[in-house]
């Protein structure tokens, strides 16, 4: 074994890589990933300054707690969809309420950046819903019947099944007139 030989790490990448789909695939990703995006910005512009050559512009103001709280609740709310996929909905209708109460508070929703960010996370965990497992068991093929004949055929053959395992019917003409049983019938036909 060369340290020039690739084979041997190519097959962990591809491994990690799986593994990194599957649990995307089972829970709001992206969703979680676009609300901590839209949080960052919400609480990061209240304390940053701008340098303009010389001249330091500092955008902070009377609402930077409020803006740190929001921001921080909004990341955790990503976290949240990402690691308990179960409170999806209670955390994406956070993540929108969040986003709304910050237009005022956190300097125009970081922007409109943070605001919009947030506002999609929060709809994307409110219509994320887990994925059924796919069946892997397929009909044989039955050779020379096409696939519209084989679904008629299978129709039939299950209707006829469901017949023989249906409940006995009552006979029509068993009925008492002296205590109202007219076995299951009725008197208009």
């Amino acid at each position: 074994m060369s340290p020039e030989s690739t084979g041997q790490n190519e097959h962990h990448i591809r491994v990690y890589r799986r593994r990194f789909r599957a649990w995307r695939g089972n829970r709001p990703f992206w969703a979680g990933l676009f609300t901590m995006a839209g949080g960052i910005p919400i609480a990061y512009f209240p304390y940053a300054n701008m340098h303009l050559g010389n001249v330091t512009l500092a955008m902070s103001t009377t609402a930077g707690a409020g803006s740190l709280i929001i921001g921080v609740l909004l990341v955790t709310l990503g976290l949240t969809m990402w690691f308990h996929s179960i409170v999806r909905v209670f955390a994406g209708v956070a993540a929108i309420l969040l986003a709304l109460i910050s237009i005022p508070v956190a300097n125009i929703g970081g922007f409109v950046v943070g605001f919009l960010l947030a506002l999609i996370g929060g709809a994307l965990s409110i219509s994320w819903a887990p994925g059924e497992p796919q069946a892997d068991e397929h009909a044989p093929e039955a050779p020379g019947l096409s696939l519209d004949k084989q679904r008629s055929e299978s129709a039939y053959a299950s209707e006829g099944a469901l017949r023989g395992a249906a409940v006995p019917q009552q006979p029509v003409g068993d009925h008492d007139a002296a205590s109202g049983y007219d076995g299951g019938t009725h008197r208009a036909g």
